[in-house]
């Protein structure tokens, strides 16, 4: 059953953040007693040179609500029983009201709108964090929704069926994401000389990894995990969604060999190199579809910046309603062979 809830404008000083958030909590146990914004914003991975979802720095956040002279979205709050008001979603928002209070910034920071919800038990509050952040108008980026799911998975006990009820998506991609953040948190980060190192940028890259041919292919040439997260770090694996051709590449002994010895960003595209292409003197008709998926990722990988520009400048052309053509029955191609 929904919690009852009521809009009104909250005393800021009766509100509690949420400091046990599960996607902020580990990063906040750091800075003990009073939390400000700077370190709400920090441990929800915005900073000053980051965006939001919404395409927002925390800076630009702090600035428009200074402006504007309030938020435009409530905040989500759960009043609990012995009185307090604590924040279920728009923490980094009521940090900032609270800070402007501290320090006397001209305006009305005494209230904030909120949506109050009346002891809403633990599966309610996730429920709403779900709907909200993985699948809402402001969706974490991809590495705090699966800290997110791991914690439901492995803290809360929550099953996959219930985790796809709430959020919808596919049991499969939910322990896709789940396992990759378990290898980024442990096997990733054991390779760092420090935490300031951790990019949770590179969190894509232990996704596509969770296909079984891709991790079997890496460990048929003699590799493993740790071998994988120090060529994340050494961005080796650059754009990280080249991940799905390391089977390949680690197969060939050239290829492999090249992809080993290089130096950083390119790896991948200079071991593609040696990469058999369709040959010459098969036709289109002909050639298998490995062929052809091989020449055209490799067609895409190199193609100018200025043929993008020319396609985008053409999106009614014979070429690009070709590519669209060509995309829609690849992907029910793969959703075919994919099924369940």
């Amino acid at each position: 059953m929904e919690a009852n809830r009521e809009i009104v404008e909250l005393p800021i000083k009766d509100i509690q953040l949420d400091k046990d958030n599960p996607r902020i909590a580990k990063y906040l146990e750091m800075y003990g007693g009073k939390i400000t914004a700077e370190q709400i914003a920090l441990a929800l991975g915005v900073g000053d040179s980051q965006l939001d979802s919404g395409g927002t720095t925390f800076q630009s956040l702090k600035a428009s609500i200074r402006t504007y002279g309030g938020v435009i979205h409530p905040i989500l709050v759960n009043k609990v029983e012995d009185g307090r008001y604590v924040v279920i979603e728009g923490n980094t928002r009521a940090a900032i009201y609270k800070e402007f209070k501290d320090k006397g910034v001209s305006g009305n920071w005494d209230t904030i709108i909120a949506i109050v919800y009346d002891s809403m038990s633990q599966e309610q509050i996730d429920a709403i964090r779900l709907q909200t952040h993985l699948v809402g108008p402001r969706a974490w980026d991809p590495y705090s929704k699966a800290k997110y799911l791991d914690y439901l998975r492995n803290t809360e006990h929550l099953t996959l069926t219930q985790i796809v009820d709430y959020c919808g998506g596919r049991e499969r991609e939910i322990n896709d994401y789940i396992e990759a953040y378990q290898v980024m948190e442990s096997v990733y980060k054991d390779q760092l000389e420090s935490d300031d190192e951790f990019d949770h940028s590179r969190f894509s890259a232990f996704v596509e990894l969770q296909r079984p041919s891709r991790m079997q292919g890496i460990v048929n040439a003699g590799f493993g995990l740790k071998d994988f997260a120090k060529w994340v770090i050494d961005h080796k694996i650059h754009p990280l969604y080249t991940v799905r051709q390391l089977p390949r590449i680690l197969e060939n002994p050239k290829s492999k060999q090249i992809f080993i010895k290089h130096k950083g960003r390119g790896a991948v595209q200079e071991a593609l190199k040696v990469l058999e292409a369709p040959p010459t003197e098969v036709g289109l008709k002909d050639a298998s579809l490995t062929q052809l998926a091989e020449s055209i990722f490799n067609k895409i990988l190199n193609l100018p910046y200025s043929q993008l520009q020319s396609l985008k400048a053409d999106p009614e052309g014979t070429e690009v309603q070709a590519l669209f053509e060509a995309r829609d029955q690849l992907i029910d191609l793969c959703n075919d062979i994919e099924s369940e």
